[in-house]
């Protein structure tokens, strides 16, 4: 499994991180036996980046993520979550108070709180859940609405914690490039977790965001690279954006599927090697719930891709042809 290092710090990343969002039983309970499977799994297959948040199942992911970790060299793997979200007991857990699809066990609730004092929180609460010496990377997670509040006080808290060696790298994930556009010209991050949108159906990050964070020297990880379903199984009733996915994407996603199968290529392998394609995406991050996805995955990211598919992409009108793909066979 490759590795490079995020933005100009020293922060490795393998070119394939798992994202354990589905550790907090994401849309499917999983179990503790088979939450340690995936990360088991991944870690033979060469996985060496871990990404979770305390928004993840009320902690849950971070519970188990860490119980799966704790074990194996900490030099060895890089640890990312994220901080803007507190948990806070409650009497009972009402329905507001759950994310939708994570089915949580405990009476816990999420506070937004991108203040100096709430970032250094999380952090501590994050490392006492994982039950690890250290984060690596800790992103700003959805500051969307908070927009201010973040950049004047959670930013300069995470830069401050960067400096004094607490963390290793810092960042910001989203799941759409302006706002992350706008961190990336006016802070000194790592590094941005984009979902969704430099994906083989959306490009949207390359309008602005990838060339910014290119010419500044940030470091993009792609998630979502499958666009909560579509690009993984494109069929009537799949989702996009945790949606019915469009009739005209879908048509699209058949038509890239059926390239794909005329080079004896999974949709999958093009979908999880399409953004490495771009200079400024150091990896994808994919979430994964269980021993054969994590297998999978591994070999999708390392599965030779001719150089003829993404031409043949382009030919066809599916891939416009500024868009910059892998070079010749991966």
């Amino acid at each position: 499994m490759q590795t490079t290092t995020l933005g100009r710090g020293k922060v490795p990343v393998t070119r394939l991180a798992f994202g354990a969002a589905t550790l907090g039983n994401l849309f499917t309970p999983v179990s503790d036996l088979e939450a340690r499977a995936a990360v088991d799994a991944a870690w033979e297959a060469g996985v060496r980046s871990f990404d979770t948040a305390p928004h993840y199942g009320l902690g849950l992911s971070e519970h188990r993520l860490g119980a799966a970790l704790r074990d194996r060299p900490r030099a060895e793997y890089t640890l990312s979550t994220k901080v803007g979200r507190l948990l806070e007991p409650v009497d009972r857990v009402d329905g507001d108070d759950l994310a939708n699809g994570f089915a949580v066990p405990a009476a816990r609730r999420r506070v937004w709180d991108f203040s100096a004092d709430g970032v250094r929180r999380s952090i501590e609460d994050s490392l006492t859940r994982l039950g690890l010496d250290r984060i690596d990377i800790a992103y700003l997670h959805d500051p969307d609405e908070h927009a201010a509040q973040a950049l004047a006080e959670a930013y300069p808290a995470l830069e401050r914690l960067r400096a004094e060696g607490v963390l290793g790298a810092i960042g910001a994930g989203m799941n759409q490039s302006a706002l992350l556009t706008r961190f990336v010209r006016e802070t000194d991050l790592d590094v941005v977790l984009l979902a969704g949108r430099y994906t083989l159906l959306d490009q949207d990050g390359l309008a602005e965001l990838l060339p910014e964070a290119q010419r500044r020297g940030v470091s993009v990880v792609a998630g979502g690279v499958f666009n909560s379903g579509l690009l993984a199984d494109p069929r009537p009733g799949a989702t996009y954006d945790y949606a019915a996915a469009p009739d005209a994407l879908l048509r699209r996603a058949l038509g890239i599927k059926a390239v794909c199968e005329r080079h004896g290529v999974p949709l999958r392998a093009a979908a999880l090697q399409f953004p490495l394609g771009h200079p400024a995406v150091a990896a994808v991050l994919v979430g994964l719930r269980s021993a054969a996805e994590a297998e999978d995955a591994a070999d999708m990211t390392t599965r030779r891709i001719p150089a003829e598919l993404w031409s043949e992409l382009r030919a066809e009108g599916l891939l416009d042809a500024r868009v910059p793909t892998p070079a010749g066979e991966v």
